[in-house]
């Protein structure tokens, strides 16, 4: 069954829900795109692997994060929902902080 279309506000709610649940640690980067990629978009594995020209394999150990896909493979999957790779600490502490500080501007 396919998804309910969103309207961009609820698109970007859905985003930023599931970037503060990755932050906080709570999820990792494959499941924010199965996430995204299922429950935003509404596109199969298929779909979404030839959109962003990445084999349905790749796609799928990206998900499941396993394998060691590069940069730019994984820069490819997250263009088209706003994203790109970028460093974060791994202390929980730090990124707590680092997120405080992006609320106080």
């Amino acid at each position: 069954m396919k998804p309910t279309p969103m309207t961009p506000e609820e698109r970007e709610t859905a985003l930023l829900d599931q970037l503060r649940r990755l932050m906080r640690g709570e999820l990792s980067e494959g499941q924010v795109l199965r996430h995204l990629r299922r429950e935003v978009l509404g596109l199969s594995q298929g779909a979404y692997a030839e959109l962003v020209g990445v084999s349905r394999r790749t796609l799928s150990d990206l998900e499941r994060d396993a394998g060691n896909a590069s940069m730019a493979s994984m820069n490819r999957v997250f263009r088209p929902l706003g994203l790109r790779v970028g460093l974060v600490p791994r202390q929980p502490a730090l990124l707590a902080r680092l997120a405080e500080d992006a609320d106080r501007r």
